[in-house]
């Protein structure tokens, strides 16, 4: 497999001098499997400039999963180029939610409506598939099975594991790590905690051994705190995360908009210093806009 990163930043895109160095655009990543199906991971706005290297592959299948609706993750989808091109197949996964009662064809009914774009959903030339998805429900694409992993979110979540002959990949997308809403003491707590540890358990065995761990790592331990319930974890639950599944690599992303790339090598570093145990067993690295990894 081949994966590449078209954005790595979180929340809203943030272009310019400070974040030349690892990109300003918001989360897509470019997976090509063996055979070299074409799998998207999130439609942040990296996915418009991945769009560009498409046109000379025309006619194309592309299948997007998406891991959650935040508009971070789904702003660049109406300016995925292909979508509007006759003779390519677009599939776009993603969670059936509960509350709302919709899949994936959500994601594109709100976006396309001309009270936010001038495009409507009906004017798409490509043939455009949805398909809702269910956690620990794998579905294959070509040589590849993806799987996906409920996770924690102010939304349903779903981080994805791709298998293809005998390499592997997982993305969280957005993910903070359970944390228990009791204090020590209270009625409640312990039963609480018990669920926390099945749950981050459930997450190490779904993760387990991957090549690629690629994780939302968008605050730094002293920033967490004043952030707790908003989603996302830091550099240090990251890291021992990856430690304990046993992945070979670790991509930190999900970039703080506002951190600058020198701020961002400084909180990175500051962090594998606090986990010299984890960086003794993973190669953590901060994920880059443009970077290719080759499994």
């Amino acid at each position: 497999m081949k994966l590449r990163f078209w954005g790595v930043r979180g929340s809203i895109p943030s272009p310019g001098e400070k974040t030349v160095r690892y990109g300003g655009n918001t989360t897509c990543i470019e997976v090509r499997t063996d055979d070299n199906e074409l799998i998207i991971l999130d439609g942040g706005t990296g996915i418009f400039p991945l769009a560009q290297t498409l046109l000379k592959e025309l006619p194309l299948t592309a299948h997007i999963f998406n891991t959650h609706s935040h508009w971070d993750h789904i702003q660049g989808l109406p300016f995925f180029i292909p979508i509007f091109i006759p003779g390519n197949t677009i599939r776009l996964y993603a969670a059936f939610d509960p509350i709302t009662g919709a899949g994936a064809e959500r994601i594109m009914n709100v976006q396309l409506q001309y009270s936010f774009f001038p495009v409507r959903e009906a004017e798409m030339k490509s043939r455009f598939e949805y398909v809702a998805l269910m956690p620990n429900e794998a579905v294959t694409v070509g040589s590849a099975k993806i799987t996906p992993v409920l996770l924690s979110h102010p939304v349903v979540n779903l981080g994805y594991r791709i298998d293809c002959n005998g390499k592997s990949i997982f993305f969280t997308g957005d993910h903070e790590p359970h944390f228990n809403i009791y204090e020590p003491g209270d009625e409640g707590y312990e039963e609480y905690q018990t669920l926390i540890e099945e749950q981050r358990q459930g997450i190490i065995e779904a993760t387990r051994g991957v090549d690629v761990f690629i994780a939302d790592s968008a605050y730094t331990i002293e920033e967490y705190p004043s952030k707790k319930g908003w989603g996302h974890g830091t550099f240090d639950s990251c890291m021992q995360l990856a430690k304990d599944a046993g992945a070979k690599i670790l991509y930190c992303t999900h970039h703080e908009p506002t951190r600058s790339d020198d701020d961002l090598e400084k909180a990175f570093s500051a962090a594998l210093e606090r986990n010299a145990d984890a960086v003794s067993c993973v190669d953590v690295r901060l994920a880059r806009e443009g970077e290719e990894i080759i499994l």
